[in-house]
């Protein structure tokens, strides 16, 4: 068997005219559905600490999307995870989001690494970067989600009932 090329890391950038502490809130709340993480939920036992298990369910809490391990976590600058969608059978990515302050504002930085190169998992990352970056600013700045993220709220019981039977909450427990 042989071992996965694992692709170049991939950074995305976004300016966002807010203060780094309201992008870090914003960035890793647990008590609601996030637009920019594409209307899901985290959720985690112990809080996002290192070595804690995580998982990213869909309003209706009934499907897991995403799951992974908290590698980092030092506020307001950095979070890291290892990131697993449940509908993608390849091994985990390792995501990581840095904010630096800026004048005016905080540089957030979306970090992918170590995913199969050519596989669907990271295919699927570096296409939601800029909705991520993207909504992640206008809620800090504005309050609301971009377009793009109020419309993947109204969708997401759609997304719900499109999953696969291997997403269901009960097939990726919390450790």
């Amino acid at each position: 068997m042989t071992e996965p090329v694992f692709a170049k890391a991939n950074i995305n950038r976004t300016f966002i005219k807010a203060p780094i502490e309201t992008v870090w809130s914003t960035l890793v709340a647990t008590d609601k559905a996030l637009p920019f993480f594409f209307g899901s939920m985290c959720q985690t036992t112990d809080g996002l600490k290192p070595g804690a298990s995580y998982r990213m369910v869909n309003p209706n809490k009934k499907i897991a999307m995403v799951v992974g391990e908290v590698i980092a976590f030092e506020p307001p600058r950095l979070y890291a995870h290892t990131f697993q969608m449940t509908n993608i059978d390849e091994p985990p990515c390792k995501v990581t989001y840095e904010l630096v302050e800026k004048d005016g504002g905080t540089e957030f930085s979306l970090i992918i690494e170590n995913a199969v190169e050519g596989g669907k998992l990271i295919k699927e990352m570096v296409s939601a970067q800029a909705f991520i970056g993207g909504n992640l600013k206008a809620l800090c700045e504005t309050g609301r989600p971009a377009f793009s993220g109020r419309m993947v709220g109204v969708l997401s019981p759609i997304f719900g009932m499109l999953a696969k039977k291997q997403q269901r909450i009960e097939n990726w427990p919390l450790k």
